[in-house]
């Protein structure tokens, strides 16, 4: 299904006010980029929502909130489902790489099949769980937003992170009582405010890097 005219003009108004200045060209990605999950959606329930005008915002919009937060050109998303953040993010950011991992079949061949469709060549898909890639694999960021635990997102991405990269965990509400358990003389942990447009609910990312390897 198409989306329609409003829901496009609420995607582009969301990006400029994101700040991200976007050609037609990755508008239509993005939004091809949607219609495609909602029809693969109907057969092999990828995503709890259904809905294309909360897609919009809640998976689209809220992805490309943390671009600005991205640094470094090697990104890897952690159980990235149907590419949450990641496809959005590798669209909006064609210069940098992203790796997306997920232990779901049905989710990674969405994903081999977007990689192909909607031709990008910055992103690589890998079917598994993030324990079984190799420490010598380094990445500059590392974003999750699925992960139920801050404490075991970092205590399993640590070891891939490149000196002085960033872990980005993506939550609603400040998880506190998680961000307590995390610290640590060797961690710097800090709270940015995500402002997703059109989203009435909070949304936070929980940035952990680590000030020595020790």
């Amino acid at each position: 299904m198409q989306l329609t005219q409003q829901q496009a003009a609420r995607l582009a108004s969301g990006c400029e006010q994101l700040g991200l200045r976007l050609t037609d060209a990755q508008q239509h990605t993005l939004r091809a980029y949607l219609e495609n999950l909602l029809k693969w959606n109907r057969a092999y329930n990828l995503t709890a929502i259904r809905d294309p005008d909360e897609m919009v915002i809640k998976h689209l919009l809220d992805s490309l909130s943390i671009v600005p937060h991205i640094q470094g050109q090697n990104i890897l998303d952690v159980g990235t489902g149907p590419g949450l953040p990641g496809i959005p993010a590798a669209i909006c950011d064609p210069h940098r790489h992203w790796t997306l991992i997920d232990s779901n079949g049905k989710k990674t061949r969405f994903l081999v099949q977007m990689k192909a469709e909607l031709k990008l060549d910055n992103l690589s898909v890998i079917k598994g769980r993030i324990e079984a890639v190799p420490a010598s694999q380094r990445y500059d960021t590392i974003t999750s937003r699925a992960f139920a635990s801050l404490e075991s997102f970092v205590g399993v991405c640590l070891p891939l992170l490149e000196e002085g990269g960033e872990l980005l965990a993506m939550k609603g509400l400040v998880p506190h009582g998680e961000i307590e358990a995390l610290q640590s003389p060797g961690l710097e942990i800090r709270i940015e405010t995500l402002n997703v447009p059109y989203l009435h609910e909070e949304r936070h990312l929980i940035v952990v890097k680590r000030t020595h390897t020790g």
